[in-house]
């Protein structure tokens, strides 16, 4: 595992793929998307686990304004 602090490249971990999820930010389709691959890996908890990746690759703000969109539909 690398270093706390460290940033990481999208894919750069267990072989992962650098291929965006589809559809518009914002939405709550790539986040669904997100979800669904991750339960497909065996994920736990895979909204918690895509949630947390957002946050890494948007920041806290970028993350809260697209789930602030998400809800108003």
């Amino acid at each position: 595992m690398p270093k706390a602090g460290k940033k990481l490249k999208a894919g750069s971990l267990k072989g992962g793929t650098n291929k965006p999820f589809k559809g518009k930010k914002g939405t709550g389709t790539r986040f669904k998307h997100c979800k669904d691959k991750m339960r497909a890996k065996g994920a736990r908890d895979p909204a918690a686990m895509c949630a947390a990746i957002g946050r890494a690759k948007y920041g806290k703000k970028g993350m809260a304004k697209m789930s602030a969109k998400g809800r108003k539909g």
